[in-house]
Protein backbone atom coordinates (compact mmCIF):
# COMPACT_ATOMS: atom_id res chain seq x y z
CA UNK A 1 0.00 0.00 0.00
CA UNK A 2 1.33 3.51 -0.78
CA UNK A 3 -0.54 5.60 1.85
CA UNK A 4 1.86 7.95 3.90
CA UNK A 5 -0.31 7.14 6.77
CA UNK A 6 0.80 3.43 8.80
CA UNK A 7 -2.70 1.72 10.14
CA UNK A 8 -2.16 2.80 13.18
CA UNK A 9 -1.19 6.66 12.81
CA UNK A 10 -4.69 6.33 10.26
CA UNK A 11 -6.81 4.73 13.01
CA UNK A 12 -5.82 6.78 15.74
CA UNK A 13 -6.26 10.23 13.18
CA UNK A 14 -9.68 8.61 12.80
CA UNK A 15 -10.40 8.11 16.87
CA UNK A 16 -9.44 11.36 17.53
CA UNK A 17 -10.81 13.94 14.74
CA UNK A 18 -14.10 11.90 14.81
CA UNK A 19 -13.83 12.09 18.69
CA UNK A 20 -13.73 15.69 18.51
CA UNK A 21 -16.11 16.30 15.18
CA UNK A 22 -18.98 14.47 18.03
CA UNK A 23 -17.81 16.46 21.15
CA UNK A 24 -18.62 19.96 18.49
CA UNK A 25 -21.70 18.19 17.31
CA UNK A 26 -23.16 17.58 20.81
CA UNK A 27 -22.12 21.03 21.88
CA UNK A 28 -24.38 22.60 18.85
CA UNK A 29 -26.85 20.01 19.44
CA UNK A 30 -27.44 20.46 22.71
CA UNK A 31 -26.97 24.56 23.12
CA UNK A 32 -27.25 25.52 19.74
CA UNK A 33 -30.32 23.54 17.98
CA UNK A 34 -32.00 25.99 15.74
CA UNK A 35 -30.38 29.22 17.24
CA UNK A 36 -27.18 29.37 14.68
CA UNK A 37 -27.03 33.13 14.61
CA UNK A 38 -24.41 34.85 12.41
CA UNK A 39 -22.46 36.26 16.05
CA UNK A 40 -20.22 32.99 16.25
CA UNK A 41 -18.51 31.71 13.15
CA UNK A 42 -15.80 29.93 13.46
CA UNK A 43 -14.93 29.59 9.96
CA UNK A 44 -11.26 31.26 9.97
CA UNK A 45 -12.03 32.02 6.35
CA UNK A 46 -15.01 33.60 6.67
CA UNK A 47 -13.83 35.20 9.54
CA UNK A 48 -10.66 36.49 7.32
CA UNK A 49 -12.03 37.30 3.71
CA UNK A 50 -16.15 37.85 4.84
CA UNK A 51 -16.65 34.81 2.27
CA UNK A 52 -17.75 31.41 3.48
CA UNK A 53 -15.92 28.12 2.71
CA UNK A 54 -16.59 25.36 0.79
CA UNK A 55 -17.29 23.15 4.25
CA UNK A 56 -19.71 26.39 5.90
CA UNK A 57 -22.78 24.84 7.11
CA UNK A 58 -21.57 20.94 7.83
CA UNK A 59 -22.25 21.36 11.18
CA UNK A 60 -25.77 22.60 10.94
CA UNK A 61 -25.99 20.08 7.83
CA UNK A 62 -25.29 17.11 10.63
CA UNK A 63 -27.37 18.61 13.16
CA UNK A 64 -30.08 18.85 11.19
CA UNK A 65 -29.40 15.08 10.00
CA UNK A 66 -29.34 14.12 13.57
CA UNK A 67 -32.60 16.25 14.05
CA UNK A 68 -34.84 14.13 11.14
CA UNK A 69 -34.64 17.40 8.83
CA UNK A 70 -32.88 16.07 5.64
CA UNK A 71 -34.12 18.95 3.60
CA UNK A 72 -32.55 21.69 5.86
CA UNK A 73 -29.20 19.07 6.23
CA UNK A 74 -29.38 19.03 2.55
CA UNK A 75 -29.73 23.17 2.12
CA UNK A 76 -27.60 23.67 4.77
CA UNK A 77 -24.47 21.57 3.38
CA UNK A 78 -24.67 18.57 1.59
CA UNK A 79 -21.10 17.64 2.44
CA UNK A 80 -22.46 17.40 6.27
CA UNK A 81 -24.05 14.13 4.54
CA UNK A 82 -20.59 12.79 3.79
CA UNK A 83 -19.03 14.30 7.22
CA UNK A 84 -22.19 12.50 9.06
CA UNK A 85 -21.60 8.83 7.66
CA UNK A 86 -17.28 8.95 8.02
CA UNK A 87 -18.09 10.19 11.86
CA UNK A 88 -20.89 7.75 12.37
CA UNK A 89 -18.32 4.53 10.81
CA UNK A 90 -14.69 5.04 11.30
CA UNK A 91 -14.82 4.68 14.72
CA UNK A 92 -17.03 1.66 14.49
CA UNK A 93 -15.04 0.37 11.73
CA UNK A 94 -11.54 0.90 13.96
CA UNK A 95 -12.74 -1.06 16.82
CA UNK A 96 -13.53 -3.60 15.09
CA UNK A 97 -10.86 -3.87 12.57
CA UNK A 98 -8.88 -3.65 16.35
CA UNK A 99 -10.98 -6.40 18.44
CA UNK A 100 -10.65 -8.91 14.85
CA UNK A 101 -6.97 -8.08 13.87
CA UNK A 102 -7.62 -7.00 10.82
CA UNK A 103 -7.00 -4.01 8.46
CA UNK A 104 -9.98 -3.67 6.50
CA UNK A 105 -10.45 -0.12 6.99
CA UNK A 106 -6.73 1.00 6.12
CA UNK A 107 -7.12 -0.91 2.50
CA UNK A 108 -10.35 0.65 2.00
CA UNK A 109 -8.56 4.16 2.62
CA UNK A 110 -5.97 3.06 0.58
CA UNK A 111 -8.31 2.16 -2.46
CA UNK A 112 -10.40 5.52 -1.87
CA UNK A 113 -7.01 7.45 -1.98
CA UNK A 114 -6.07 5.51 -5.22
CA UNK A 115 -9.58 6.44 -6.71
CA UNK A 116 -9.06 9.91 -6.13
CA UNK A 117 -5.95 9.78 -8.01
CA UNK A 118 -7.57 8.96 -10.93
CA UNK A 119 -7.26 12.50 -12.80
CA UNK A 120 -10.70 12.20 -13.92
CA UNK A 121 -12.24 11.09 -10.54
CA UNK A 122 -9.98 14.22 -9.22
CA UNK A 123 -11.40 16.64 -11.79
CA UNK A 124 -14.27 16.20 -11.26
CA UNK A 125 -14.70 16.03 -7.07
CA UNK A 126 -12.99 19.42 -7.32
CA UNK A 127 -15.62 20.73 -9.36
CA UNK A 128 -18.25 19.93 -7.23
CA UNK A 129 -16.90 21.03 -4.27
CA UNK A 130 -16.29 24.14 -6.05
CA UNK A 131 -19.72 24.42 -6.97
CA UNK A 132 -20.64 23.67 -3.39
CA UNK A 133 -18.55 26.76 -2.52
CA UNK A 134 -20.44 29.09 -5.07
CA UNK A 135 -23.75 27.69 -3.38
CA UNK A 136 -22.65 28.58 -0.03
CA UNK A 137 -21.60 31.91 -1.22
CA UNK A 138 -25.06 32.80 -2.78
CA UNK A 139 -26.57 31.42 0.36
CA UNK A 140 -24.94 33.80 2.35
CA UNK A 141 -23.98 31.13 4.65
Amino acid sequence: MSSALSRNKLYLLLLFTCSLGWIWIYYNFAYNIGNYSTDINTCIIKQATGVPCPSCGTTRSIVSFLSGSIKDGLYSNPLGLIVLIIIMVSPVWVVFDFLFKKKSLYIFYGKVEMFFRIKLVAIIAIILVIANWIWNIQKGL
